[in-house]
């Protein structure tokens, strides 16, 4: 089996990875950043402004944040499919181990590009299912309870996250240099 040609990634494609791994590790800070704060000023609120004013003889009723763990899941949802695109372009994903060394060492660069081009694909399968489940909850017109809030667009993370590692994918089927090695001590 021959190899396919390894062409050189352009300047372009490596800046514009290295923008796009940026920007979803800002996006997964910021929602993780939220769910962290306004967590923690909740049950500062309940537990201890709320005991502390009543023993000062002041009822001010409720004193958590309304709907923080609402919000937080809403934060969830958008960090944690930015994540798959930051797994996928730190090549910190679970790699399943079955299958390595079923072929000969001198197929595997185009095996890994092989296997980069079905995982795309199978990506963009997924993708697609995302965008039926994010287009049938604005179809309903699906609404957070307590908040009120359409959910569709924090639903939009989930397809955008599933495309994100499937261009990704391509991308590395395209330009095997651009691949994240694996991590050493994953098994």
């Amino acid at each position: 089996m021959t190899d396919l040609p390894a062409v050189p990634a352009p300047r372009g494609a490596v800046r514009m990875l290295a923008v796009w791994h940026k920007l979803e590790c800002w996006i997964a800070v910021v929602c993780f950043s939220f769910i962290a704060v306004i967590l923690v000023l909740d049950v500062l609120g309940r537990e201890l402004l709320a005991p502390l004013l009543n023993f000062a003889g002041i009822d001010i009723g409720p004193t958590g944040i309304f709907a923080s763990q609402r919000m937080a899941i809403y934060a969830l949802v958008v960090g944690a499919f930015a994540g798959i695109g930051i797994a996928t372009a730190t090549g910190s994903h679970l790699v399943p181990r079955v299958g390595f060394g079923w072929v000969p060492k001198a197929w595997a660069p185009n095996m890994d590009r092989l296997a980069d081009l079905i995982t795309g694909c199978f990506l963009i399968a997924v993708t697609w299912f995302g965008i039926k489940f994010v287009e049938s909850s604005y179809a309903v017109d699906l609404r957070a309870p307590v908040l009120d809030w359409v959910v569709w667009p924090f639903q939009v993370a989930i397809p955008l996250g599933f495309l994100s590692a499937a261009v990704r994918y391509f991308i590395y089927a395209i330009w095997p240099s651009l691949r994240p090695g694996l991590p050493e001590f994953q098994e």
